[in-house]
């Protein structure tokens, strides 16, 4: 067996593509051990990329902006797809069943600061036709510091990526009432990113065969089954819980089974960061992305 050393920016079940690439089985069927960490708070994941603690990591198309915006060619390129939507969801108190996001303007909503996370945010209240500046946001900290404020009273809303907001349900603590990647659509929200070297290695090629054959099986596998596997990955939430996340997202359309990062995705995550103000212009394709390796 090949070690790979695999590093997420965040961790959740929104990631199960990655996740499921070791849960199932796939990498293994390839001859790849993987070892797995999380990066640092305040720090990216493609740091492990440039000092090789890690093969591959999960990222964002976003970082390559970054990086050009600086004047820099990005260290590394992003070759395969996670999420092609957005997985956040709005939760409130109570059900609502006749939800709109007007109910957002004027509340007091628990949310990410910054980052994309945010970015994305703003973009879905924009589609949504609601004034982002006249919601009263409280910014915690990371993932788990929301759900805690939320948690404590803090907000009437709040906006997280699952299993999140299906253990708050589970819980009887809030209820969802929205999903932001139906406002948004499409996109590239996730990634996988490599160095250009590592693309061209057998490891490779071996990872990225076991990827597609994962990216099927999470269109094809029941939920249920899919968090069996997960579950040890995921020590605090419920199974139950765990499998309607997996059942949400797949409903709707985040694992779709192509590996390769389209053109239509990654102009429309171009579309978020200019509204934002985060991208400095329409970066070409290539500068970020590249075709996963040929197998």
């Amino acid at each position: 067996m090949t070690k790979i050393n695999i590093q997420f920016t965040l961790f959740s079940a929104f990631y199960s593509p990655l996740i499921s690439a070791m849960s199932g089985g796939f990498l293994k069927a390839e001859g790849l051990d993987a070892a797995w960490s999380i990066a640092p708070p305040g720090v990216s994941a493609l740091a492990a990329l440039q000092d090789g603690s890690a093969h591959v990591v999960q990222s964002a198309l976003s970082q390559g902006f970054a990086a050009l915006d600086q004047g820099k060619t990005p260290a590394a390129v992003h070759f395969a797809q996670i999420n092609e939507m957005d997985g956040f969801f709005i939760t409130g108190r109570e059900a609502d069943g006749a939800f709109t996001w007007k109910k957002l303007e004027g509340t007091e909503v628990v949310m990410f600061k910054d980052g994309q996370p945010c970015a994305m945010f703003k973009y879905a209240c924009h589609k949504a036709g609601i004034d982002f500046s006249r919601i009263k946001p409280i910014h915690p900290g990371g993932a788990a510091d929301i759900d805690r404020a939320f948690r404590a009273g803090q907000g009437r809303y709040v906006v997280q990526q699952g299993p999140y907001p299906q253990q708050l349900q589970a819980d009887g603590v809030g209820h969802v009432v929205a999903q932001v990647g139906r406002q948004i659509g499409p996109c590239g929200f996730s990634s996988l990113a490599a160095t250009r070297e590592w693309l061209a290695t057998d490891m490779a090629k071996a990872f990225t065969r076991a990827y597609a054959k994962t990216r099927v099986y999470m269109n094809e596998t029941p939920a249920a089954a899919i968090a069996r596997a997960e579950k040890p990955y995921f020590a605090d939430i419920d199974e139950q819980v765990l499998a309607d996340c997996i059942a949400t997202y797949q409903r709707l359309g985040c694992w779709t089974p192509h590996v390769e990062i389209t053109r239509a995705a990654y102009e429309k995550t171009l579309d978020v960061f200019e509204y934002n103000g985060m991208a400095k212009k329409r970066y070409p394709y290539d500068l970020v992305c590249a075709a996963p390796p040929a197998v």
